[in-house]
């Protein structure tokens, strides 16, 4: 059995496959999915798991190079988000570029995603595109 926090097979079959700048989406329970992007869909019930319980599992797999939210999101949202990419940094002594976009455009770039991963998050515009990094 793994050792690590990601015990989920899809999650880590997922990770184990990313090439630089290959995305993801971490999306909340509500975020529409393009037709020809994989789900991974982990969403139980209303805040299970939430978004950050999943991008902490995917923290400790990942080199996240990127990271695109939306404009929309509130100013608490996007202060927990920034705190969490900039915890991501100091671990991985790399910066993280932030990114924000309309929603409506992260809709739309969604459909170059490698998957979608849904939560259960009910937070209105809680989705993170993450753009893989390389560990060198």
């Amino acid at each position: 059995m793994k050792r690590r926090p990601l015990l989920n097979r899809h999650l880590s079959k997922l990770v184990a496959s990313l090439g630089h700048m290959d995305e993801i989406v971490v999306a909340d329970a509500g975020l529409p999915v393009p037709a020809n992007v994989g789900v991974i869909d982990l969403a139980v019930s209303p805040g299970i798991p939430g978004l950050f319980d999943v991008l902490d599992a995917l923290a400790n797999e990942m080199v996240v190079e990127q990271a695109i939210f939306a404009d929309e999101a509130s100013a608490e949202l996007v202060t927990q988000i920034e705190v969490k990419l900039a915890h991501w940094a100091a671990d991985a002594g790399k910066p993280i570029e932030h990114i924000r976009c309309s929603h409506e455009a992260l809709k739309t770039r969604t459909a170059r995603a490698r998957a979608v991963i849904r939560t259960g998050e009910f937070t209105p515009f809680a989705n993170v595109i993450l753009v893989s990094g390389v560990p060198f």
